[in-house]
């Protein structure tokens, strides 16, 4: 499928990926964001100079799941948005 409607599928929860990424167990989830926010740790006070503890708002986002078993925010590719294989990951 294309990006667009793998992407309504992304926003209701689904976990999406690309048949031929080269990663092993690659996948995209939807960070819904904390609208409300929440209290910063040590490691975000310390990249951003606020205190450790304030509340802070964060928009939604696309996470990928990395092949080395990690979470990393995810920016599309050119190619990415234009290739025509996209799943659902079960």
């Amino acid at each position: 499928m294309n990006f667009s409607y793998a992407l309504g599928f992304l926003k209701y929860g689904k976990k999406i990926a690309r048949k031929n990424w080269n990663g092993k167990g690659m996948y995209l989830v939807f960070q819904k964001g904390y609208p409300n926010g929440i209290p910063i740790n040590a490691n975000t006070a310390g990249a951003t100079g606020i205190p450790e503890g304030t509340i802070c708002r964060f928009r939604p986002y696309i996470m990928m799941f990395t092949a080395q078993g990690d979470f990393v925010p995810w920016v599309a590719s050119q190619s990415d948005l234009l290739e025509d294989d996209w799943i659902i990951v079960h």
